[in-house]
């Protein structure tokens, strides 16, 4: 058996190892058109920020040393320029020397991934303009800035590689702005856990110009103008785009394989393509989102490797399948780490999905324990189920272990009232004996069985201030005097049996504190003593962080807030 991989990354390399493993006889010839193989590209935006510093770091094998280990002819500074399915065989292009050649097969793998989007826009060659996809764009980054020393740079788009970038030129004592369409960075986050995430980096230095579409770039100055509609132009003395990825599958179309969403190739839950004794892996293909069931692109790296390996297996005889990505990420921000898994709140009302969720902010570990940190974590659950939809989370410590408890929950089918019976390790230096993660299930087990309601962000605004409700701020005095929200008063937890008095019993009670514990416990003496009330979910924490954040991006000057 001959087996010809089209690609030598993630999904392409995984693939052609397990072969070998399953198979010793089989011929594997991988083609890969850059030159280098099975390269880390997470790790890209850290060699250029010096994180790390040796070239050789960036790539897990060579062709050598593959072909050494497993005896595949890893042919890179190769490109497969067309597939021919009748006859089996492709159509290869020696980049090196120019030389085209015909390479028979009886299976096929494509594995193209993805390559950044290229608006066409006016000045988009310019040699002061960079995307980054292979390690030859990280050197040539890399390159540039030691020779050039630029003092600024734009980058267009807010997603993974535009804040790894970011981060690290900001380190490299760059000025950097990131322009985008969208008013919020990294999609996969809900607006309001986002918040967080632009917070964390304008601390750090970071302009964030949202909310603004790029129209072009033009050279001026030595740097670059990125032309804005409506805007004036932002000057730089270099400009990245990273405005997103989109498949690399002009192959798979010109050989009549189907397609699905934004020209990405259709495969089975074996990886199968259209086309029998092709198959196709990682970002290039369309998944099933474990969470909706509906098709979806999702290009992680996991996910990919995975694909790879049941591609393999059912080459070999074997019968595996792919049931599906959840999407599952985590991200360095300075000093802050933002994870997310499954489907958050925004896409899962998108699907028609009739949700809820649950907002906590628990300390990374033990309290008592010193050097404990705030994290941000946002649950989402099905309403009639409480089937677990999703969650994110943002904060220092900590936070990846909790999104892998969660994800593994999704995964295994869990109630978001479960999490509760989780039995997680404790240990004061690294966690609580109510985990932040059993913290979550309590919560939806409160509203499960009717001890707890609440009211979310999106209501703060159409609360009445006419008197037929009350407001009530449970914080300290201090807190409250420091910021609140417009028409709410104040009666501290701690004073509020004693106050009761002050309470209109026939008025809905909608309450708030700083991180949503105090209000919980609030709520619970006013229905105990016969009040209908409602629990912020979140926080005064929480409220200030998003509120002030979409006055940042509107540029308002009335956020709602005495302060």
């Amino acid at each position: 058996m001959k087996v010809v991989i089209v690609g030598g990354v993630a999904g392409g390399a995984t693939a052609a190892a397990r072969i070998r493993r399953l198979n010793e006889q089989a011929e594997i010839v991988v083609f890969e058109r850059s030159g280098y193989i099975s390269y880390a590209n997470c790790g890209l935006p850290y060699y250029i920020g010096d994180v790390i510093t040796d070239r050789s770091d960036l790539t897990l094998q060579t062709p050598e040393s593959f072909f050494s280990r497993f005896r595949v002819n890893m042919k890179v500074r190769h490109e497969v320029t067309a597939i021919h399915p009748e006859e089996k065989t492709v159509s290869v292009k020696n980049l090196e020397t120019g030389e085209e050649f015909e390479e028979s097969y009886d299976k096929l793998i494509l594995s193209p991934g993805a390559k950044p989007t290229q608006p066409r826009l006016p000045g988009v060659g310019l040699d002061k303009l960079f995307t980054l996809r292979t390690v030859e764009d990280t050197f040539c980054i890399k390159d540039y800035i030691n020779a050039n020393h630029p003092k600024s740079a734009v980058l267009a788009g807010g997603g993974f590689i535009g804040l790894e970038l970011a981060e690290n030129l900001r380190e490299l004592g760059m000025d950097v702005t990131i322009v985008q369409r969208p008013k919020q960075l990294m999609n996969p986050f809900d607006a309001d856990m986002a918040s967080f995430i632009h917070n964390e980096m304008r601390k750090h230095g970071v302009k964030l110009a949202l909310g603004h579409t790029v129209e072009g770039f033009e050279e001026r100055d030595g740097g670059v103008d990125v032309l804005l509609k409506d805007e004036q132009p932002l000057h730089a003395d270099m400009v990245i785009l990273a405005i997103g990825v989109s498949p690399e599958t002009t192959l798979a179309k010109d050989a009549g394989l189907e397609l699905g969403i934004k020209g990405s190739i259709v495969v089975n839950d074996r990886m199968e393509t259209s086309i029998s004794d092709i198959y196709a892996v990682g970002d290039a293909v369309q998944v099933k989102h474990f969470v909706t069931g509906q098709d979806a692109l999702i290009s992680l790296a996991g996910p990919a490797n995975k694909q790879g390996r049941i591609a393999a297996d059912n080459i070999c005889g074997g019968d595996s399948h792919y049931t599906g990505s959840q999407g599952s990420s985590v991200i360095k921000i300075f000093g802050m780490t933002a994870a997310t898994t499954g489907v958050n709140e925004t896409n899962a009302r998108k699907t028609g999905l009739d949700v809820d969720t649950v907002i906590l902010s628990p300390m990374s570990h033990a309290g008592y324990y010193p050097g404990g940190k705030v994290m941000t974590m946002k649950v989402v659950f099905e309403k009639a189920t409480y089937r677990l939809l999703g969650a994110q989370i943002v904060g220092y410590e900590g936070v990846d272990k909790r999104i892998d408890v969660l994800a593994t929950a999704i995964r295994a089918g869990m109630k978001a009232t479960e999490l509760r019976d989780l039995d997680l390790a404790y240990a004061p230096p690294y966690s609580s004996a109510k985990d932040p993660v059993n913290m979550a299930g309590f919560m939806v087990e409160n509203i499960a069985n009717g001890v707890l309601k609440q009211w979310h962000l999106e209501d703060a605004d159409r609360l009445p201030r006419d008197g037929s409700v009350t407001l009530l701020d449970t914080r300290t005095v201090e807190e409250f005097a420091h910021g609140h929200i417009d028409g709410f008063f104040n009666i501290p937890v701690d004073e509020l049996r004693e106050r009761l008095g002050e309470l209109d019993k026939r008025k809905p009670v909608y309450v708030i504190c700083q991180s949503g514990l105090r209000s919980y416990i609030a709520c619970r003496i006013l229905a105990g003593n016969g009040f209908d009330c409602y629990n912020f979910s979140g926080g005064f924490r929480f409220y200030d962080a998003v509120i002030h954040d979409r006055c940042l991006i509107e540029s308002a000057t009335a956020c709602g807030m005495d302060k």
